[in-house]
């Protein structure tokens, strides 16, 4: 069908949710968090788009599409699926697994580092350094490209460092560094 008949906006196929990398940077992300991604592709792949399809084939054998509720739904839903199995395949395509288990044992921040550290008030945190893709700020786990991450990577135990926050400067002390698997 002409797109011209079609009511949708030429920015569809941008992907919104899409977290960026910098420039000249690989994609890191830990083994658990490329098993989640890759079997969510598999997924959508193998058993919510061809659901999907299903329901579209027998919608658009009723007849009259423009006030078939399952056809326009099930074309948006096929778009929607489409679209994530293009952002994942092309992130899973770029991504560099790192385990954070296999790295030898040091005092320093790298990624997949959990982190122990105090804050100039002296409330104790513990956060995870992970990939943009396996971000869960309820689990501790935040970006390697995040302002905090940033902030302690490189540094080691017992370190001081300086974190920029919207509301000024804070002093962070590194208590405990440690290297888990996922």
């Amino acid at each position: 069908m002409n797109k011209a008949f079609v009511k949708e906006s030429e920015g569809d196929d941008e992907e919104l949710e899409t977290p960026e990398l910098p420039a000249g940077t690989r994609n890191y992300i830990t083994p658990a968090g490329h098993k989640r991604l890759k079997d969510e592709l598999l997924r959508l792949i193998d058993v919510e788009r061809p659901d999907v399809v299903r329901t579209v084939s027998w919608a658009a054998s009723n007849g009259d599409r423009s006030e078939n509720g399952d056809y326009i739904y099930g074309k948006k839903r096929l778009r929607e699926i489409d679209r994530r199995i293009r952002f994942l395949t092309k992130r899973l395509d770029n991504a560099e697994v790192v385990d954070p288990a296999a790295r030898e044992a040091t005092d320093q921040v790298f990624f997949g580092a959990t982190v122990r550290y105090a804050t100039g008030e002296g409330r104790e945190n513990r956060i995870r350094i992970v990939g943009i893709d396996e971000v869960d700020p309820a689990r501790g786990q935040v970006s390697w490209i995040s302002p905090i991450a940033r902030a302690l990577i490189k540094a080691r135990e017992g370190d001081s460092v300086t974190l920029r926050t919207p509301v000024g400067v804070e002093t962070l002390e590194i208590l405990e560094v440690r290297y888990e698997a996922s």
